[in-house]
């Protein structure tokens, strides 16, 4: 496919590069204003912590780091961090009009427990490709559990798909 709007300014009178840089704008200023309110609750419960800011890919990325007592906000299983992201978006949602898709991590339990599910989705896979039968998993939530999908995918010879209901649905990795 040939690119027939470079050098053009496209209809919307903008050049093609500045729309990914106004999508990297929007998702900066949802960081910042994230971050504001992160950090005005962090007084309330008088919880120190850095707080952190970047883009990945199509999401704003804010992490809390730093300070004594942080595990209070991931909670069992992470479920405090999860109530913590959903009342963070719902308040840069308030401030911009726009649903956002922000994620946040706490003392990097988020980071911690992606490198956990990659590596069970991986481990997962190598069993069944070496007994042919299908394993499933532990329920999980939907971030948890694309994160095993997409470990999985990168093994040849297997796939994964989820199965169940709420909150029972789990990952099975199948050979294909």
């Amino acid at each position: 496919m040939v690119d027939t709007t470079a050098g053009r300014e496209s209809e919307t009178g903008a050049e093609p590069g500045d729309v990914a840089s106004d999508a990297e704008e929007a998702l900066i200023e949802e960081g910042e204003i994230a971050g504001d309110y992160l950090e005005q609750l962090l007084d309330v419960l008088d919880f120190d912590g850095d707080i952190d800011l970047d883009v990945e890919g199509d999401r704003a990325i804010v992490s809390i780091d730093g300070g004594r007592d942080l595990s209070k906000l991931v909670g069992r299983n992470g479920e405090v961090l999860d109530a913590l992201q959903e009342l963070t978006r719902l308040a840069v949602q308030q401030t911009t009009g726009v649903r956002s898709r922000l994620m946040l991590d706490v003392a990097g339990w988020r980071a911690k427990r992606r490198a956990e599910l990659s590596a069970l989705g991986t481990a997962a896979a190598q069993r069944v490709l070496e007994s042919g039968e299908p394993e499933p998993l532990a329920p999980m939530t939907p971030f948890e559990r694309k994160i095993v999908h997409d470990a999985v995918a990168v093994v040849d010879g297997v796939s994964s798909e989820s199965e169940g209901v709420e909150p029972n649905r789990h990952v099975v990795v199948v050979p294909s």
